[in-house]
């Protein structure tokens, strides 16, 4: 007996798994990538690492950074700024 076709075809991703690289996520948010690399290394977005080198990033980090491109970019707020900032929200 066949099995109906989906018509729906998407699939539930949760926002806490780290699914996407570093270069993938450069083109997402328009952050350079020596620029993700310094967040990371400044404690402020920092991605899971997948074996020795790879970085990946969830949905949540994502979204995160889009604010933080905004901070950088339009508000230009250098990154020292940044994570004050953040810290104050979280608060």
């Amino acid at each position: 007996m066949d099995e109906p076709y989906p018509d729906n075809f998407d699939i539930e991703i949760n926002p806490t798994e780290p699914l996407f690289v570093i270069s993938v996520v450069s083109e997402m948010v328009h952050i350079p990538i020596w620029t993700l690399r310094k967040l990371d290394e400044k404690g402020i977005v920092c991605p899971e690492r997948i074996g020795k080198k790879t970085r990946c990033y969830s949905k949540e980090q994502i979204k995160k950074l889009n604010y933080i491109r905004y901070l950088l970019f339009i508000k230009k707020v250098n990154i020292s700024g940044i994570r004050i900032i953040l810290n104050l929200e979280e608060e």
